[in-house]
């Protein structure tokens, strides 16, 4: 095995001079020392400069909350249980700091997994504020008038039952410390300090005198074994869809829906999935909206296939659906000057020439408005059943609203026919 076949070799995201550059090295090669193959690794990441490594990597890669990554790779290593794969969660001080009740419960129960935390003192995305892990020292050297004492993660996590802690300040000392921790049997974690030019510090002598290496802290545990148990199934209760129709759909067609929060894209979205599905296809539905949910854009893409779709993303739809100014900005830079495009009469959409308007929103009000654009391409286009998706809509809870929207929508096309 050589280094290059853990990393992808893509450019390295991180600021100039970044000390997560090198950490992500000593990470790479001290995989390649334990004798780790890359689809025997579990990366996870977590929110900030930290949670960038995701490309770097041709690991299995998962990317979590801030703050809560430890979790996510407890759950992973507990699923696995296999000491044969190896699970690497990242993240920095800042996420450390937020989620230190998950770095705490990991190193208790002495899950089976590496935790690296990239420390460079303060929080890189935001402006450079200190965290908790950020030393008094640092603070001293910034005019920052708050003596509180910093946590030592370390020793934190030590004391929590950690097999192996530690923090290392040297680049040269990030592999070898590295390469010893991924072979322990049960939880590690390796502290290591960064470089940050914009706003922590700058020179390895900065580093030095704001942060201390900390000898290797170990406790003789063993991994506890995680409690398997028989349970039903998720799913079992669950009403199964049958093939009733059938599509004209030859191969892989993708959909994107474009709205506004609130609009019914989401809900369109299952429904156009299920109605696939009906009609004999391979669906999935994959949706997209800002954390503050209410407001913003929300976005849907469905793919149908005739085939397994093993790769749910949607680089170039076939077909947009915009309702709305949020959707339209959202969306603009996946599609292309020749793209089909059914959009809502309110919207001027320059620079493409497949567009097609009409009044959907009008038609379905603000919550019915894309569901009448997928009824308007069904009955078009020929390539889905209409009735597949009245017998996906005839299940849901609004049931009668929905179909309601369907029916003003075929009546539309026929007054304007």
């Amino acid at each position: 095995m050589i280094e290059q076949e853990i990393l992808t070799g893509a450019k390295m995201p991180f600021c100039p001079g970044c000390g997560h550059a090198p950490s992500v090295k000593g990470i790479s090669k001290a995989l390649v020392n334990a004798g780790f193959a890359p689809l025997e690794v579990v990366m996870v990441s977590d929110i900030g400069c930290a949670g960038l490594v995701d490309p770097l990597f041709n690991t299995h890669t998962v990317h979590g909350l801030h703050g809560r990554s430890p979790a996510l790779g407890f759950g992973v290593a507990h699923g696995l249980a296999d000491d044969n794969k190896k699970v690497i969660v990242i993240q920095g001080d800042g996420g450390a700091t937020i989620g230190l009740q998950h770095v705490l419960e990991s190193a208790r129960r002495n899950v089976n997994m590496t935790l690296v935390v990239l420390n460079n003192l303060i929080y890189g995305m935001t402006g450079g504020q200190v965290s908790g892990l950020s030393t008094n020292e640092f603070k001293d050297d910034r005019q920052i008038d708050d003596k509180t004492p910093p946590f030592d993660v370390v020793k934190l996590a030590h004391d929590a039952g950690a097999v192996f802690s530690c923090r290392v300040t040297s680049h040269k000392n990030f592999e070898s410390t590295l390469t010893e921790a991924f072979k322990v049997e049960g939880f590690s974690l390796v502290e290591i300090s960064s470089l940050c030019q914009p706003y922590g510090a700058s020179k390895m002598t900065e580093l030095e005198a704001w942060t201390e290496e900390e000898e290797v802290l170990r406790n003789k545990r063993k991994p506890l074994p995680p409690p398997f148990k028989e349970t039903s199934s998720l799913i079992t209760d669950k009403d199964v869809l049958k093939a009733e129709f059938t599509s004209n759909i030859k191969d892989r067609f993708g959909i994107v829906m474009a709205g506004s929060a609130g609009g019914g894209v989401q809900a369109a979205g299952k429904l156009l999935a299920n109605a696939g599905i009906l009609a004999g296809l391979e669906s999935t539905m994959k949706g997209e909206y800002p954390i503050t949910i209410g407001t913003g854009f929300s976005v849907a893409e469905v793919i149908l296939s005739r085939n397994p779709i093993n790769y749910t993303g949607l680089e170039k739809p076939d077909i947009a659906i915009i309702l709305t100014e949020d959707g339209l900005i959202k969306i603009k830079d996946k599609l292309e000057a020749d793209s089909e495009i059914l959009a809502d009469s309110s919207l001027q959409i320059e620079g493409f020439n497949n567009v097609t308007y009409m009044d959907f929103t009008k038609i379905g009000r603000k919550k019915g408005a894309v569901l009448s654009a997928l009824t308007y391409w069904m009955i078009k286009s020929g390539l889905m059943p209409k009735e597949a998706l009245i017998k996906a809509a005839s299940a849901h809870k609004y049931a009668d609203i929905l179909l309601g929207t369907i029916n003003k929508t075929e009546e539309a096309l026929q007054v304007n026919s």
